[in-house]
């Protein structure tokens, strides 16, 4: 995976080894403070952590954009929101890593909804060492290229009904919709949010396929960008979009 990004021109940090004895993980960081974390296997997993990890399917058969998260300030007020909107939230759980210069880093989460972690809705995170040394194991972005994450694409089912949800969680305005059908989507965006929900437009799209064998997720993310991208292949909401080769990367990412 950071062979593919770097193919496209995004260089990634090591992170090292997650204390579940299953995965391990790299990311790129940008300046506004979000990142893209790549996550696999370790080298020798113990096979029974693997097998029970909630993104084993997604990892063992390398399906690319799997999941998101969104920053809790305070995590146990947001689970009250959450749980008082009648949102199904896990109460918050514990996770370390070593980075590979030794620095010991903790954090907690709380997945949304009854999907696997952060797929359908964003699981909630609250570092509890600085978040910088998570966020950016150099002190610093890996990439200043682009801005940071705009939007996180995510594939549906139905899409009425997935707004229905957004909107009792997060109280959010109806969003705005538009058709790309180079995309092979309905899309509807929520103006504020990165969430961008996109529904397949037939039985033949590549979303369609999508759900059959991961179910609803992130399929899609999309950077900002200092700079117009050149040559756009779509116009999203009013704003170009180019996406990076697919056949280099092994999955879809954008520039708006």
């Amino acid at each position: 995976m950071r062979a593919q990004l770097a193919s496209i021109g995004i260089q990634t940090e090591f992170g090292g080894l997650h204390n579940n004895h299953a995965t391990q993980m790299a990311l790129t960081s940008f300046p506004d403070g979000s990142y893209l974390e790549l996550i696999a296997a370790q080298t020798n997993p113990d096979a029974a952590a693997l097998a029970k990890h909630y993104w084993s399917k997604q990892i063992q058969t390398n399906v690319g954009p799997t999941a998101f998260a969104v920053r809790a300030p305070d995590i146990k007020t947001e689970v009250v929101r959450l749980r008082a909107a009648a949102i199904t939230v896990t109460d918050p759980t514990h996770s370390a890593r070593d980075r590979p210069d030794g620095t010991h880093i903790e954090w907690e989460s709380a997945p949304v909804g009854p999907e696997p972690n952060g797929t359908f809705f964003p699981v909630l995170i609250h570092d509890i060492t600085l978040r910088d040394l998570r966020a950016m194991p150099t002190a610093k972005p890996t990439n200043t290229n682009f801005t940071g994450i705009r939007s996180v694409v995510i594939v549906v089912r139905d899409l009425n009904a997935a707004i229905a949800r957004y909107r009792k969680a997060y109280s959010l305005p109806a969003p705005t919709q538009q058709t790309d059908v180079i995309f092979g989507a309905r899309l509807a965006a929520f103006e504020g949010t990165p969430i961008m929900l996109a529904a397949p437009l037939n039985a033949t799209s590549w979303l369609t396929k999508r759900l059959a064998t991961t179910g609803e997720g992130p399929c899609a993310f999309i950077l900002g960008s200092k700079k117009q991208p050149q040559n756009p292949q779509t116009k999203w909401f009013g704003h170009n979009v180019f996406w990076f080769d697919e056949a280099k990367l092994g999955w879809r990412l954008g520039i708006q």
